[in-house]
């Protein structure tokens, strides 16, 4: 196919650049034909803002900044590379999540990419995670997490479907990036630096680009690794299951509760039982005054 494509372009005297990109295009794998095809238009979301800061309270780097300040270094990007860019918001301001989805609805040969960072109570959690719901979001969230965690030195969390709301409700591809955790101290000190943030920024484009990552790091252990919906290389395992994070605090407040619904379930029985007890005392005093006065009589 690729020879006879040649030779027409060849016979009908096409410039050499359009055969060089003709290959490229042949050549590229699978996913990022399917990740860059139809994409004129970027919108891009950072996550929370205004009133939302993000994160967990406690937590002292706010994700409404950092996922910002990331996207809008991810605009000029594509923006450069040619694309439409649209962002649902451009300063420090809230916007609903039904605006969001509005948003990115409005446009339909476009992507929509999330910029998030994530949280947790365990301070040592760590990592790149990428999030997709529908199939055809799928090859998108492929690329892009590949290049984020190829272009990082923090671990692999994988790729995940779950119902977000800004995924289960854009009729676009939709993806959102959680760019490592805020809450581990090495990773906020990163977040925290320009240079970072600009890389994260290039990594995203370059998934979006349908760019390959110089290098496959597999996934951390301990993750269910599920069935790929889409054609990968061999030996990429990186579609997971999306089980939360595992924090020993959601435990022990479960304990807690269990052993307050314990202690006020024994507490009703014991005033039950008080009560009951002090009815069949009256009821049988009762009888006996009425017994009295009919002796009386």
């Amino acid at each position: 196919m690729v020879a006879h494509l040649a030779r027409a372009a060849w016979h009908a005297r096409l410039p050499g650049s359009f055969l060089v990109a003709l290959a490229t295009l042949l050549f590229l794998p699978a996913s990022a034909r399917s990740a860059t095809r139809n994409f004129s238009t970027i919108v891009i979301d950072p996550g929370h803002g205004g009133i939302d800061r993000g994160g967990i309270p406690g937590q002292h780097v706010p994700e409404k900044t950092m996922a910002l300040d990331v996207a809008q270094r991810l605009g000029a990007k594509l923006r450069q590379a040619g694309y439409h860019v649209i962002m649902t918001r451009k300063d420090d301001v809230f916007v609903s999540l039904g605006e969001r989805v509005r948003i990115a609805n409005q446009y339909r040969d476009a992507a929509f990419v999330c910029i998030h960072f994530n949280s947790a109570t365990r301070e040592g959690a760590n990592g790149i995670e990428t999030y997709y719901y529908s199939a055809k979001s799928a090859a998108l969230a492929a690329n892009i997490h590949r290049q984020v965690v190829a272009g990082t030195i923090t671990d692999n969390r994988g790729i995940r479907r779950r119902g977000y709301f800004v995924l289960r409700r854009t009729s676009i591809p939709a993806v959102l990036v959680e760019c490592g955790f805020l809450t581990n101290p090495a990773e906020a000190r990163l977040a925290l630096q320009p240079s970072y943030r600009e890389r994260l920024a290039q990594r995203i484009a370059n998934g979006i680009l349908g760019k390959r990552p110089e290098i496959y790091r597999p996934v951390i252990a301990g993750l269910t690794h599920v069935p790929a919906p889409i054609r990968q290389p061999v030996n990429y395992y990186d579609f997971v299951s999306a089980a939360p994070e595992y924090h020993a605090r959601t435990r022990h407040s479960s304990r807690n509760r269990s052993r307050h619904k314990s202690s006020s379930s024994s507490s009703k029985k014991k005033k039950s039982s008080s009560s009951s007890s002090k009815k069949k005392s009256s009821s049988s005093s009762s009888k006996k005054k009425k017994s009295k006065h009919a002796d009386e009589e």
